[in-house]
């Protein structure tokens, strides 16, 4: 039965070419600072910068700049971000980057006016923030994490081995977000690719889990075929409008909450996943893909019929003479082929796992309750010893 459920997003996209010109529009609403905050300096290099940055000028904007944001954000840079805003009394932070810098600003949002240390309150505790928000807004150049609708934020604690992801509510929602799809050609293709399967697998967490029928399962069933589809063509041909254009507008739908209304939703496969991303730095698109079959493989018999439709409503397995048992693997292994045509890591010793960090990949796992299988200790040492 469906749960009862809100829905509320709050946040205005704009979408397609040119999108960058709506800066024109919504900075007027906010005040004369902006934290401007990007990552290892590719928007230098592909002219974004540039763009964002004159019509910044444009707007009259006193703009102090947070550069550097890795692609695991960590605490330590957190610390600097608040600091940053601080200083140049923030009226606004404006994240142009990937879900990373997108995650990153959010934490710097609910920080800055925080008398308590972030980390404990919103990564340990998962408090919300009882303070004053400084607003953020998204030039999204990366797609992935659908961070430029939600209200995700994942900070890394590497001297704890920690990676920990913070679902805000609304209020700390992106105020706008600009989706330009011309601004995703120029990566490289293992980060599109990982963005690609975050995408799938954002969806996959969501849609694993519960029994009855529930609208949102067809909305995912749908959106899974449009990645799948999309994701080959750009892996031929970088540059394809539609198909990136697409992959971007997917890659928001996946994690804007609204599939997962009405559910309980999974995500184990993001707490193995960002055990490894604590451990080694790995990409983090990568650490789901290594870690994911062997997860499905072992929750399938608890969730037999919804791994079942997923083989025939989303890889078009033929069910005929065969067993749901059997019609549920032939799914898994159809999503295992296309993941190996993209070009996906599959195995934990290509992001540098070996068997002497297996004691602390799982006791730095976050254990969930939203799936069709609880995993013990023992479980979860096992998924990293057949990912490996």
């Amino acid at each position: 039965m469906l749960g009862n459920f809100t829905f509320c997003n709050p946040t205005r996209l704009y979408f397609g070419k040119g999108a960058v010109e709506h800066l024109k529009e919504e900075l007027p609403k906010y005040g004369k600072n902006v934290l401007l905050v990007y990552g290892g300096g590719s928007i230098k290099k592909n002219g974004i910068y540039d763009a964002v940055t004159q019509i910044l000028k444009e707007c009259g904007k006193t703009v102090t700049e947070d550069a550097g944001v890795m692609p695991n954000p960590t605490v330590e840079k957190l610390y600097e971000g608040v600091q940053r805003a601080r200083q140049s009394k923030a009226d606004l932070i404006l994240a142009v980057g990937g879900g990373s810098v997108c995650d990153y600003a959010k934490a710097v949002s609910v920080s800055v006016h925080c008398d308590e240390d972030p980390w404990d309150k919103y990564f340990i505790r998962f408090e919300e923030p009882t303070c004053p928000i400084v607003p953020v807004a998204c030039v999204l150049t990366m797609v992935g994490t659908g961070s430029e609708m939600n209200g995700g934020s994942v900070i890394t604690n590497y001297e704890q081995k920690l990676k920990i992801g913070h679902v805000f509510g609304t209020q700390v929602f992106p105020k706008f977000s600009v989706l330009d799809p011309t601004y995703t050609f120029t990566l490289p293709k293992y980060q599109m690719i990982s963005g690609i399967y975050d995408i799938f697998n954002h969806i996959c967490e969501q849609y694993f889990s519960g029994t009855d029928d529930n609208t949102s399962d067809y909305l995912s069933e749908g959106l899974m075929r449009s990645v799948i589809h999309s994701s080959r063509i750009a892996v031929k041909d970088p540059a394809d409008y539609e198909a990136r254009s697409n992959i971007m507008w997917t890659a928001t739908w996946a994690l804007n909450t609204l599939v997962a209304m009405g559910k309980d939703t999974d995500w184990e496969v993001h707490m193995l996943g960002q055990a490894v991303g604590a451990h080694t730095d790995a990409t983090h698109g990568m650490t789901l893909a290594a870690v994911s079959m062997a997860y499905y493989r072992h929750i399938l018999p608890y969730g037999l019929a919804r791994f079942r439709r997923f083989a025939v409503n989303v890889w078009d397995v033929d069910p005929a003479g065969k067993t749901d048992e059997q019609i549920a693997r032939e799914g898994l292994a159809a999503m295992e082929s296309w993941m190996k045509e993209l070009g996906l890591v599959m195995h934990l010793k290509e992001l540098g796992v070996n068997e002497g960090m297996l004691d602390g990949l799982v006791k730095s796992t976050l254990v969930m309750q939203g799936g069709y299988k609880v995993l013990t200790e023992g479980e979860i040492r096992a998924i990293f010893e057949e990912s490996l």
